[in-house]
């Protein structure tokens, strides 16, 4: 399995960015790069909101994986201070 180097919270915030600026998703411009490379900062609280949402597995994701390990690596991705 492939592992990722960039941060999880910064990912999450780059998708939310291209999704609202890119043609290839909901936004108008064909080439967004520079302006989600610019703007993704401001969808930092928008990701980590996300990864609270994905601290519960649900009934699918808990019948084929470990719960607590889970639950775990998603804790390990929240920024410190935002446990709650």
């Amino acid at each position: 399995m492939t592992v990722s180097k960039q941060d999880i919270v910064e990912r999450i915030a780059r998708v939310l960015a291209g999704q609202r600026l890119s043609a290839n998703a909901d936004g108008e411009q064909h080439s967004a790069s520079e302006e989600v490379e610019a703007s993704w900062p401001g969808y930092v609280d928008d990701a980590v909101a996300v990864l609270k949402t994905m601290r519960e597995p649900d009934e699918t994701m808990a019948a084929v994986g470990d719960i607590e390990n889970w639950q775990k690596m998603i804790g390990a991705a929240i920024p410190d201070g935002e446990l709650v």
